[in-house]
């Protein structure tokens, strides 16, 4: 796995999770059958050294990780452009690591870490709703397997 090739701007694991914890969004990489790359936006919440995300269940993204379940993840945190140095202030971590589907308790589990990450205030509504779409919705855990940050600030 490669490191960060500017190392003047490398952050330690601790920041680079820190951004996982805080952004609101991420990016996905998958690759099909076919060779093809495919990247995707999706919300996520980051718990014990995994990331977890929920989806349809059915869809490109589910059958490029059953084609291969080696996947990498970018979260990107604050960013500014500098237009007078041609330049942007930015936080990014991005990580590797292999995709599964998960069930039971820990499925439970991330849905509920979802609702408390985007929906705070509405938990109890929450619930009601993950009840009411549990058949239509798979939860994959992404197992880190390598992780780097890198900031200009």
């Amino acid at each position: 796995m490669k490191n960060v090739r500017r190392k003047d701007r490398e952050i330690g694991r601790i920041e680079a999770i820190k951004i996982l914890e805080t952004a609101e969004y991420g990016v996905l990489s998958t690759v099909g059958s076919d060779g093809q790359p495919y990247g995707m936006p999706l919300s996520y919440v980051y718990k014990g050294d995994a990331l977890y995300f929920h989806c349809a269940i059915a869809g490109h993204k589910l059958d490029n990780i059953a084609h291969n379940s080696n996947v990498s993840f970018c979260a990107v945190g604050r960013t500014k452009v500098l237009p007078d140095s041609f330049g942007t202030e930015y936080e990014s971590t991005v990580i590797f690591g292999n995709a599964v589907e998960i069930q039971g308790a820990e499925r439970d589990s991330a849905l509920v870490w979802l609702l408390e990450k985007y929906c705070a205030d509405y938990v109890t509504e929450g619930l009601k709703y993950i009840e009411l779409k549990d058949k239509a919705t798979k939860v994959i855990k992404m197992v880190i397997r390598h992780m780097s940050g890198k900031a200009r600030r």
